[in-house]
C-alpha cells in the first residue's frame, strides 16, 4: 500500500500580501536611496565622528544611571504600594499616578527650570545656587529616573503579586523573617516575571534619552543637532543617530535574551525546602 502524503493547502492570499509588502518597502527604499537631496558620503564621515561618539557615551550613561535609580526607587514604591498602611500605599499610588500621567518632556523642562521655584538652597550658613546644582545633566537624569520609577514600581508590584501567596506561609513555617522571605524566596521567583519588562523598559530608555536634547544635555541626538545646525546636513546626521540607536538597542536586546535564559536555568535549580514546606502546609490544611 502506497504512503499517503499530506500536501498543505496553498494560501495564495498570504503570498499576494507578502509580495505587496516587499514591493512597497522596496519602492520606499528606492525613493530614499535615489534622492538627490541626501549626501550619502556624509553618513560614514560622521558615523565615527568624535562628537557623535561622545554623545553615545552620554546616552549610555543616562540609560544606565536612570535605570539603576528607577529600579531601586521602583522597588521601594512597589513595597509601599503593597503596604497595609493606607497612608504609605496612598502616597505610592499618588506618585505613580502623577509621574505616569504627565508627559516626560514636561518633567524634563520643569526640572531644568526648577530655579524659578527654588532660586537657591540654603542650609544654615551654606548657600548654593540652584543652577549650579541642577545642571542640564542633573535635570535630565532626575526627570528620566523619577518618571521611570513609576513604571518600575508597577512592574515589580505585578511580579511580586504573581508569586503564590502561600509561599509566604511556607517561608514563615521554615522560620524565615519577612525580609528574608522576600529576598530569598519571593523576589527570586518574581524576577522571572520582572526581568522581561525591565529589559523592554531599558531598551525604551535608550531611545527616550533623546528627549533630553530639549535642554541641550549633550546626548547623541543633541550632538547630532549641534553638527547639522552648522553644516545643514539634517537628514544625514539624523540617519547617523538612528544607526547608533539601532546598534545600541540591538545589543541591549541581545543582553536581555541572554539574561532571561540564564535566569530561567537558575530559578529552576532553586532550593526545594520551601516547596516541601508549602506542600506540607497545604496537606495539613486539607486534612484539617
Amino acid at each position: 500500500m502506497s504512503e499517503q502524503r499530506i500536501i498543505p493547502a496553498r494560501n495564495w492570499g498570504q503570498w499576494v500580501i507578502a509580495i505587496l509588502l516587499i514591493a512597497i518597502v522596496g519602492f520606499l527604499l528606492a525613493m530614499v536611496i535615489m534622492s538627490r537631496h541626501i549626501t550619502w558620503s556624509a553618513i560614514p564621515q560622521y558615523l565615527f565622528d568624535e562628537t557623535i561618539l561622545e554623545g553615545i557615551k552620554l546616552t549610555i550613561l543616562f540609560t544606565v544611571l536612570s535605570m539603576l535609580i528607577s529600579i531601586v526607587a521602583g522597588g521601594v514604591l512597589a513595597m509601599m504600594r503593597l503596604s497595609p498602611n493606607a497612608i504609605v500605599s496612598g502616597f505610592a499610588s499618588l506618585y505613580i499616578w502623577f509621574f505616569r500621567g504627565t508627559p516626560l518632556l514636561v518633567q524634563i523642562i520643569f526640572w531644568f527650570n526648577i530655579q524659578l521655584f527654588i532660586p537657591s538652597i540654603d542650609i544654615g550658613s551654606i548657600h548654593f545656587d540652584t543652577n549650579s546644582i541642577i545642571t542640564a545633566f542633573v535635570a535630565a537624569l532626575l526627570a528620566l529616573s523619577l518618571n521611570e520609577a513609576a513604571y518600575m514600581a508597577e512592574i515589580m508590584r505585578g511580579g511580586l503579586m504573581a508569586v503564590d501567596s502561600g509561599q509566604q506561609e511556607a517561608a514563615k513555617a521554615l522560620g524565615y523573617a519577612p525580609t528574608q522571605a522576600m529576598l530569598r524566596i519571593i523576589f527570586p521567583q518574581a524576577l522571572r516575571v520582572i526581568i522581561p519588562p525591565i529589559g523592554n523598559q531599558t531598551i525604551s530608555m535608550l531611545k527616550t534619552t533623546s528627549l533630553v536634547s530639549v535642554v541641550a544635555a549633550q546626548d547623541l541626538l543633541t550632538r547630532a543637532q549641534n553638527i547639522y545646525a552648522k553644516n545643514f546636513l539634517i537628514i544625514e546626521l539624523l540617519i547617523v543617530a538612528s544607526i547608533w540607536y539601532l546598534v545600541m538597542t540591538t545589543v541591549a536586546s541581545s543582553l536581555q535574551y541572554v539574561i532571561e535564559r540564564r535566569l530561567g536555568r537558575s530559578t529552576s535549580d532553586a532550593p526545594m525546602a520551601w516547596r516541601a514546606a508549602l506542600r506540607l502546609l497545604r496537606a495539613e490544611g486539607s486534612n484539617g
